[in-house]
C-alpha cells in the first residue's frame, strides 16, 4: 500500500472542508482595516488606518490558551463557548492596560481534525470577536496524531491591542483612598478549572450531567459558562476621560495575586467580602474541599472578573456610564489604604 499524509494521521481533506465551514464567518469580523482574506501566509491589517486618530499609539500584546476547562468542553461535547473563552480572556488582559483590541489570531491543535468541532470552536471566536469589534485575522489548525489523545484540543490565542502612550494604565497614579469597583463575573470564567475538576469529579463523584441542589444548572453547564468581556464598558469609561488609575483582570491567581500586580509598593487594596454576591458555584466547591478562604480568593475569582481603581470623586459619573451597559453588573468591593502592595480580605 502507497503510504500518504493522510493515513499517517493527517487528512489534508478534513482541513480543507474546516476552510469551507468557517471562512465566512471569520470574513463576518473583518473591518475595513483587514487587507487580507483567510488562506494566505499571514493576514494584514493596515495599523496606520485604524490609528490615525491616535497621537501617540502604542501597540498592546497578549498571548493566553484556554487551559483544562478544554477537558470540561471535551466531556460535554461542546465546543463554541471555549471559543468564545480565549478571545474574552485575551481582550481583557490588553485591557487592563488601558488598550482598545484591534485583532485576533487563534491556533487549535487536535489529534484528529474534526471540522464540525472546528465550526463550534471558531463560531464562538467570531461571536467574541464581533462584540467589540475585534478582527478574527488569521488563526492556525494543527492536526498532530500522537501528541493529542483522541478528541483532544489545545486552543491559545494572541491578541493585538492599541492604547494613547499617554493614557496607558499603569497603576502608577494608584493613590489613598481610591475605591475599587468590581464587575460581575458569570462563574470560573477559565480560571482555577484543575482544581474545580478535584473537587467535582474526584471529590464530589459528579459526572457533567449531574445536577447539584444549589446550582440551576448542570455541572457542565455551570463549569463551560463563558468567560465575560468587559471591552465595551471599559471603553467607554476610557473615552469619557474619567481617569483610570488601576485595572486588574481577575485571573488565575485571584485576588490574592492579580491585584497586587498593579499597586504601588506602599498601597494595600482592602476588600469588602460581602460587598457583592458570591456565585453558588464557589460556595458549593469550597464546600466540597473543605477549602481555606484565603485559597478560594487565590484560585478563583469569586464572583468578580474585573476590578477598577479610581478616584472616589469620579464615582458617580463612571456609574452612570456603566448604567449604559446594563447586562454588567458592578459593586463597589474596596478601596486602596496604606500597606505593602498586597490585599486585605475584610
Amino acid at each position: 500500500m502507497s503510504i500518504t499524509y493522510k493515513n499517517s494521521g493527517v487528512d489534508i481533506e478534513a482541513g480543507s472542508e474546516t476552510v469551507r465551514r468557517i471562512k465566512d464567518k471569520v470574513k463576518s469580523t473583518f473591518t475595513k482595516n483587514v487587507l487580507t482574506g483567510i488562506g494566505g501566509f499571514g493576514g494584514l491589517f493596515d495599523f496606520h488606518e485604524a490609528t490615525k486618530n491616535y497621537s501617540h499609539p502604542v501597540m498592546v500584546q497578549s498571548i493566553d490558551g484556554v487551559g483544562t476547562k478544554l477537558i470540561i468542553a471535551q466531556k460535554m461535547n461542546k465546543f463554541d463557548t471555549v471559543g468564545m473563552d480565549i478571545v474574552n480572556h485575551c481582550s481583557d488582559d490588553v485591557l487592563a492596560m488601558g488598550a482598545r483590541p484591534l485583532t485576533f489570531l487563534d491556533y487549535v491543535a487536535n489529534e484528529t481534525l474534526n471540522p464540525e468541532i472546528m465550526e463550534q470552536i471558531v463560531t464562538g471566536m467570531v461571536t467574541a470577536c464581533k462584540k467589540s469589534g475585534i478582527s478574527l485575522v488569521g488563526g492556525e489548525t494543527a492536526e498532530m496524531p500522537g501528541t493529542y489523545l483522541p478528541n483532544e484540543h489545545d486552543i491559545a490565542g494572541c491578541i493585538t491591542g492599541v492604547v494613547e502612550k499617554d493614557k496607558i494604565i499603569t497603576g502608577e497614579n494608584i493613590k489613598e483612598g481610591n475605591i475599587i469597583l468590581g464587575f460581575a463575573s458569570n462563574g470560573l470564567h477559565t480560571n482555577g478549572y484543575s482544581l474545580a475538576r478535584k473537587l467535582f469529579f474526584e471529590i464530589g463523584k459528579f459526572d457533567v450531567t449531574d445536577r447539584h441542589e444549589k446550582l440551576n444548572k448542570t455541572i457542565g453547564e455551570t463549569l463551560l459558562a463563558p468567560h465575560i468581556n468587559y471591552v465595551n464598558p471599559i471603553v467607554d469609561i476610557i473615552d469619557s476621560n474619567i481617569q483610570i488609575n488601576g485595572i486588574a483582570h481577575i485571573t488565575g491567581g485571584g485576588f490574592i495575586d492579580n491585584i497586587p500586580r498593579v499597586l504601588p509598593e506602599n498601597l494595600d487594596a482592602e476588600i469588602a467580602k460581602g460587598a457583592w454576591p458570591v456565585l453558588p458555584v464557589f460556595e458549593v466547591m469550597q464546600e466540597l474541599g473543605e477549602i481555606e478562604e484565603n485559597e478560594m480568593y487565590r484560585s478563583f475569582n469569586m464572583g468578580i472578573g474585573l476590578t477598577i481603581i479610581i478616584n472616589e470623586t469620579d464615582k458617580e459619573k463612571t456609574l452612570e456610564i456603566i448604567k449604559q451597559h446594563p447586562e454588567y453588573k458592578v459593586y463597589e468591593i474596596g478601596k486602596v489604604i496604606k500597606g505593602n502592595k498586597k490585599v486585605i480580605l475584610k
